[in-house]
């Protein structure tokens, strides 16, 4: 049960940065590479917290 609750904190943490990176006065091109940066960033720590790495 604590993998579940933790992979789903996990999760909204990366959806809240995502949403706060989207209220960003950055232009396009910057706003798409920060996306990409968090979401593998997010990806490689839920991999790693449910014990894949």
């Amino acid at each position: 049960m604590n993998i579940l609750i933790g992979a789903l904190i996990t999760f909204v943490v990366i959806i809240l940065i995502l949403y706060l990176v989207n209220m960003l006065p950055l232009d396009g091109r910057a706003k798409q590479i920060v996306r990409v940066v968090v979401i593998v960033i997010g990806i490689i720590s839920l991999l790693r917290y449910l014990a894949v790495f």
